[in-house]
């Protein structure tokens, strides 16, 4: 091989780890190792929060984007396996954020053609923090991914570990806030 090819290479593995650092997800009530605010814990399982999913936005996609998903998991649940409290995919390339309440199914302020699938509290849309009363703080990985196929082929019924895979499976890059909730 020349070293005009690797030369290449080397540029076009540059350039894609570039446009992956490039990709960055905010919220304006989420911080990064912050406490997760009232109004976003669930309302339910012994906890009296808001239930109301943060607002999410992101920047610096690849340009191959052909679609979004946003996950919500909780790596500390003591399920062994973590816990999915929300799964929205299908989103539109032209999607940079999700309002405050995306993730109330009832509501309609998901993005058209926007698909929210189970969490593990048994239903489709947002599911905020409940961690177990006594627990130290839980860490919630918000997190955003940007897609190399137009949609998922999954229907609203689709389990968190189900979407796990073909979001890996598609993924071009990812985007993630980490923030805790304890009670």
């Amino acid at each position: 091989m020349t070293s005009t090819f690797w030369m290449m290479m080397f540029g076009v593995m540059m350039a894609s780890a570039a446009s992956a650092a490039d990709f960055k997800l905010t919220s304006p009530t989420i911080k990064e190792q912050g406490k997760i605010g009232e109004e976003h814990v669930y309302k339910g399982f012994g906890c009296n929060g808001g239930n109301v999913s943060p607002e999410l936005r992101w920047e610096g996609a690849p340009k191959e984007t052909k679609s979004f998903a946003v996950t919500v998991y909780d790596p500390d649940a003591p399920t062994g396996s973590g816990w999915w409290h929300w799964l929205i995919f299908n989103m539109a390339p032209n999607v940079t954020k999700l309002v405050a309440g995306a993730g109330n199914i009832d509501k309609g302020l998901a993005p058209p053609g926007a698909v929210q699938s189970q969490t593990d509290f048994g239903t489709p849309g947002y599911g905020g923090p409940c961690p177990p009363q006594g627990d130290k703080p839980h860490r919630y990985v918000f997190t955003v991914y940007a897609l190399k196929t137009e949609s998922l082929p999954l229907k609203g019924e689709a389990s968190g570990a189900m979407v796990g895979f073909y979001l890996n499976q598609n993924a071009l890059a990812k985007a993630s806030i980490t923030a805790l909730y304890g009670r």
